[in-house]
């Protein structure tokens, strides 16, 4: 007996650490601050309840099921005959049926309205974008390992930290140098991914101020684990001190092509003289001197399609 309680005890001991693992859990995926990560959210809590509306029934089922007719049960009706009900059949093709159709028309509204290449037209629920507002562009390259954010309407580009004004709509235009990332700020929105020679668009916007972490959600290599960047959600005069403060110089071709190379866990810099060409040419794979961009092949080949 004391053999029998003691192992009943180490196996309550072997789960502590599983609890305390999942206390430090965050669950910024379903806190977030921003409100498009918000609709998000809530387009994951309205298909979780939907499905289980199935799938509770069915485990419930499943265990009185296995009870009523278990082979002690002398009490239960055997009818090995028995293979056909239409009521039953209505009802186990019916209710899925009708989940499905609700799932999918919360799925397709969803797709639509949360579109990451849709520009905004709100910034909070019943608060449209007000008409004098300019979207934040942002052009996002992902090195490796680490990542590149280029403003420019200031100018700015920063290395592994991402500061953006509270309420104020974001458009991001997100490419890579080489290896395929993806780009997720878990309070801003979904993550979009990050490809050499094509570009995507992320749309989101910050609602409430606060530091957090932004990461590549796809597994690009040796130094994945430290592909992190900070995430800043300041007020208009703070985002306005940030852009003062840059101060780590110019950020040329050259230069670009030094910080493209392979490496890991880099510091946050900032470089205030942006050359503002970099961005389409690291997307046409042409910032190296002498390299035809992609942009400028393709129209070769076009014309030269056009003349035969």
């Amino acid at each position: 007996m004391r053999s029998a309680r003691s192992i009943r005890r180490v196996r309550h001991y072997a789960l502590l650490p599983l609890f305390l693992a999942l206390c430090a859990c965050n669950s910024v995926v379903l806190d977030p601050a921003g409100d498009v990560a918000r609709q998000q959210r809530d387009l994951l809590i309205h298909s979780t309840v939907l499905m289980l509306f199935i799938i509770v029934p069915v485990m419930a089922l499943t265990v009185l099921f296995a009870w009523r007719y278990r082979h002690a049960n002398k009490k239960a009706r055997y009818e090995p005959d028995w293979h056909h009900s239409t009521r039953l059949e209505l009802v186990i093709w019916a209710a899925p049926l009708l989940i499905i159709i609700c799932l999918g028309a919360l799925t397709w509204l969803g797709t639509h309205l949360l579109d990451p290449y849709r520009p905004l037209d709100r910034i909070a629920p019943g608060k449209p974008v007000p008409h004098e507002t300019r979207p934040l562009e942002v052009n996002v390259i992902a090195l490796d390992w680490k990542w590149l954010f280029i403003y420019p309407e200031y100018g700015l580009a920063t290395v592994n930290e991402l500061a953006v004004p509270v309420n104020r709509p974001i458009s991001m235009r997100i490419t890579a140098s080489s290896v395929m990332n993806s780009l997720y700020i878990p309070h801003l929105a979904g993550q979009v991914y990050a490809m050499a020679g094509m570009e995507t668009r992320l749309h989101g916007v910050l609602n409430e101020p606060g530091v957090s972490q932004g990461f590549s959600a796809n597994y690009s290599g040796a130094g994945f684990s430290g592909m992190r960047f900070t995430f800043r959600g300041l007020s208009d005069a703070e985002f306005a001190q940030w852009v003062q403060n840059a101060h780590d110089g110019e950020l040329t071709r050259e230069r670009y092509l030094e910080l493209a190379k392979p490496s890991e866990n880099e510091p946050v810099r900032h470089f205030t003289r942006v050359d503002s060409t970099l961005y389409q040419a690291v997307l046409n794979r042409c910032v190296e001197p002498g390299t035809m961009c992609m942009d400028h092949m393709m129209a070769h080949e076009t014309m030269g399609h056009g003349t035969k």
